[in-house]
């Protein structure tokens, strides 16, 4: 019985440890000017890629529109947009997909690498990565 117990502690153990080495599940964004919180993202794969969608506005601008947004997102609302498109695995972090800043509707490429077990070292940039901005999103537990 001390045997069964053991391995169902380790199980369990093991499964939270994997949890919080993945960069998919619930993130905080924070806005870089105020130091707020802006928005919770959630990031999820599908079929070997990354995606990321608003799931809450943590603002007073909770019915805000993308009407700078391209395409097919233009004019819809930003709490349930898909922001983070195509990533995939690239040793440690993720890359070759797209971010969208819902602000000012532009379209940049992304990578993501966590930062230990709740940060997310989340960039957009123009062409290289060393043409780009950092944030650090938190997990949300």
């Amino acid at each position: 019985m001390k045997n069964v117990i053991a391995t169902f502690v380790l199980t369990a153990f093991a499964a939270l440890s994997m949890q919080a080495q993945t960069v998919t599940g619930k993130w905080k964004t924070i806005d870089d000017e105020t130091g707020k919180a802006k928005s919770i993202v959630e990031i999820s794969e599908n079929n070997g890629k990354l995606y990321g969608k608003v799931i809450e506005i943590l603002t007073d601008k909770k019915d805000a529109k993308c009407d700078k947004c391209p395409g097919a997102d233009k004019g819809k609302p930003i709490k349930g947009l898909t922001i983070i498109k195509g990533l995939k695995k690239d040793g440690k972090e993720y890359s070759g997909g797209t971010i969208t800043d819902p602000g000012t509707g532009k379209e940049y490429k992304c990578a993501l690498k966590l930062n230990g077990t709740d940060k997310l070292d989340v960039r957009g940039y123009v062409g290289i990565q060393a043409l780009g901005r950092t944030q650090t999103w938190v997990r949300v537990k």
